[in-house]
């Protein structure tokens, strides 16, 4: 089965022609991904993120993370649950929307918001560079640029969404939506450092491999990544 074909909106053909900010604020004020309790759409209810909530709080420990930057934040509706006293906290978005109610709403001294492209711009180092679901948006050209920008930042560890399931990466226009398995090609990532299932229950389980994996930049840098 070919699980990218599950969503109405999945090779992006409706976004052809346009730039990646003008695709995800359309997104965002069109409620293209139909979820009422997060504009980040159904994977960012609390439901599909209560695994990472109560792990992910062991991993920021375990590796001794002290920095982190969230692109894209979104709305910050289940990072909020996040207990980060001890963090700095950099979420970046494309939309600027999101960004300024963001700041309103949750801003304070070790938590920031700002506007972000993550094909344009490069992030100052921080100890993790957090990246879900976000990259299974984009065409594997734009996974390329977004992926180089990311090391040039100089972070100790990416982490990012994979389905460790799917033998084949399929190409779309950004802004559709497919599963992406970073061992395989085009991206041939090595094994990651930490794997996090998500325990994803969307589509009666069809995207049960929904993970997160964690990989040192330093390691991804010696990967052979061009756009």
């Amino acid at each position: 089965m070919d699980r990218s074909d599950l969503f109405d909106y999945s090779d992006g053909s409706r976004f052809a022609g346009k730039s990646a900010e003008q695709v995800f604020t359309e997104i965002e004020k069109a409620n293209i991904w139909k979820a009422d309790e997060s504009v980040s759409g159904i994977g960012s209810t609390l439901l599909q993120t209560k695994t990472i909530i109560d792990e992910f709080p062991k991993i920021i420990k375990s590796l001794k993370i002290t920095s982190i930057f969230d692109v894209p934040c979104g709305d910050f509706n289940w990072f909020q649950r996040i207990d980060l006293s001890d963090i700095v906290y950099l979420g970046g978005d494309i939309v600027h929307s999101i960004i300024s109610g963001n700041n309103q709403k949750h801003g304070r001294n070790n938590i920031s918001f700002v506007h972000f492209n993550l094909l344009e711009d490069v992030q100052r180092p921080m100890d993790l560079v957090f990246c879900r679901d976000c990259l299974v948006h984009f065409s594997i050209s734009d996974i390329h640029k977004a992926l180089i920008n990311i090391l040039r930042s100089g972070s100790r560890f990416f982490m990012t969404t994979t389905f460790p399931e799917e033998e084949t990466n399929k190409d779309i226009i950004t802004g559709g939506w497919r599963p992406v398995n970073f061992q395989k090609a085009p991206f041939n990532f090595p094994e990651p450092k930490i794997v996090l299932n998500e325990n994803c229950t969307e589509m009666d389980g069809v995207f049960r491999d929904k993970s997160l994996g964690l990989w040192d930049v330093k390691e991804l840098a010696q990967l052979s990544i061009e756009v």
